[in-house]
């Protein structure tokens, strides 16, 4: 006997086209719908003790239905507890229904109206940063099997607990995920840029690094690799020039954004521009000289267009360029790239402010150079480069540097401001506004 009155097991089936049952299929199915019943109640029970209250709600009824793996019933969703009302339509026949709740028409029409909706609007947001996709509810969730675990089972916790340390949060190494095809590229381009048998290749890559809109992932890649390069081939001037080409192409590219990468790009650069030993002893000077004067060309691009959102890679890099252009145990040619690298980075002022008062002191370092025969061909280069600093300051030239002084009093005062080597090769150019230019004081 069921407590389930079949009955209730014919309706049902009437509902669905069948109008004829056995009676002992109506007694079998009302038992079996009474222990579904029992069932659902008694997860859903399991649910309200878990949440510590003694009413049950159609919420609990809901989760056990999804707890048994039965889609749960829609449009009974209620915080509130239901009022069941009892009415007999026959001796021994309750029927039981939801009572509606009781409202006031008073305080109905007297109630104040609801708030006006809000307009439809329209809003931006980050679909991407750097490449990177922001965890915000804009935008779709990550596929939790792209997620990394962290390396070794319990290694950092087991370290942690020995040290004393309890209830220590584990976080997992996030794990740069890379498409096949920007991997097949990066091969490509760095191949295609190191072979020496075939430009054209090494010109497509460059052409491809300048413009092409969907390498962003690669840059800190395209970063380590140059750093690895300038590293390893010291001795190979060949090398260090592509990987310039590869900096300056990086920088060209208008849809990359580079300042995150800037200072960890400066030092590769800084290296070729005033690295002590560049190339190897069968490289001609002009070689290690080009080099340099492309990497202090380099150093002044990125000061340009990098240099206002960091504070301090100015700073860095006319720190480093003048502490080894005062540095006598430094080669010419790293004093060389110094200078060049300062006159790209500041212009006018930095010569003025940093390079101009340190030429006294260096004039004897530089006439000994030129005195040696080994040296005298480097130090020639660097006599020229500190002109061509210096010339960059006629520009600005006030005109105000000779008023009232006679040709040898001038020649004097040159000789204090810049050195005797300097002060005779300004003066055998002959032109009294470079002369004037170098006299003057800085306001």
């Amino acid at each position: 006997m069921s407590v389930w009155n079949p009955e209730n097991v014919i309706d049902a089936a009437e509902t669905i086209g069948i109008s004829s049952l056995d009676s002992n299929v109506q007694d079998h199915l009302a038992r079996d719908v009474e222990f579904r019943i029992s069932q659902v109640l008694i997860a859903a029970i399991k649910f309200m003790r878990h949440a510590k209250r003694t009413t049950l709600t159609t919420q609990d009824v809901s989760q056990a239905l999804r707890l048994l793996g039965v889609e749960p019933l829609y449009g009974y969703e209620s915080t509130r507890p239901l009022k069941f009302g009892e009415a007999s339509i026959g001796p021994g026949q309750p029927l039981f229904y939801i009572e509606d709740e009781e409202m006031d028409f008073e305080k109905l029409i007297n109630a104040p109206l609801p708030k006006v909706p809000r307009e439809i609007g329209f809003t931006g947001h980050w679909l991407a940063l750097e490449g990177v996709q922001p965890s915000i509810p804009q935008n779709p969730t990550r596929d939790p099997g792209q997620e990394t675990v962290s390396k070794g089972h319990g290694t950092k916790a087991t370290l942690a607990a020995l040290s004393g340390q309890d209830n220590v949060a584990v976080k997992p190494l996030v794990k740069h995920v890379l498409s096949k095809e920007l991997q097949l590229y990066f091969e490509r381009v760095c191949t295609a840029l190191l072979d020496e048998s075939n430009d054209e290749f090494r010109l497509a890559a460059l052409s491809s690094l300048q413009t092409d809109p969907g390498i962003h992932q690669l840059v800190p890649y395209f970063v380590q690799f140059i750093a690895d390069k300038v590293t390893h081939n010291l001795k190979n001037i060949q090398t260090l020039i592509k990987c310039m080409q590869m900096v300056y192409a990086l920088l060209k590219n208008e849809h990359m954004m580079l300042s995150p990468y800037a200072p960890a790009i400066v030092p590769s650069v800084l290296t070729c521009a005033i690295g002590k030993r560049l190339g190897g002893p069968n490289d001609h000077i002009m070689q290690e000289l080009e080099l340099r004067k492309y990497a202090a060309d380099l150093l002044g691009c990125i000061a340009q267009k990098y240099g206002t959102g960091s504070s301090t890679l100015k700073p860095r890099i006319a720190r480093s360029c003048m502490k080894n252009l005062l540095d006598r145990t430094k080669p010419l040619g790293t004093h060389y790239g110094a200078i060049l690298g300062l006159q790209a980075m500041a212009g006018a002022t930095g010569v003025r402010m940093i390079i101009l008062p340190s030429l006294p002191t260096y004039d004897l370092h530089l006439g000994e150079a030129l005195q040696d025969e080994a040296r005298s061909e480097q130090a020639g280069y660097v006599v020229d480069a500190l002109l061509e600093a210096l010339q960059k300051l006629e520009k600005e030239a006030m005109g105000l540097g000779v008023n009232g002084y006679t040709e040898e009093q001038v020649a004097e005062r040159l000789n204090a401001r810049v050195g005797r080597v300097l002060a005779s090769r300004i003066q055998a150019l002959e032109r009294p506004r470079l002369v004037e230019a170098v006299l003057e004081e800085p306001m």
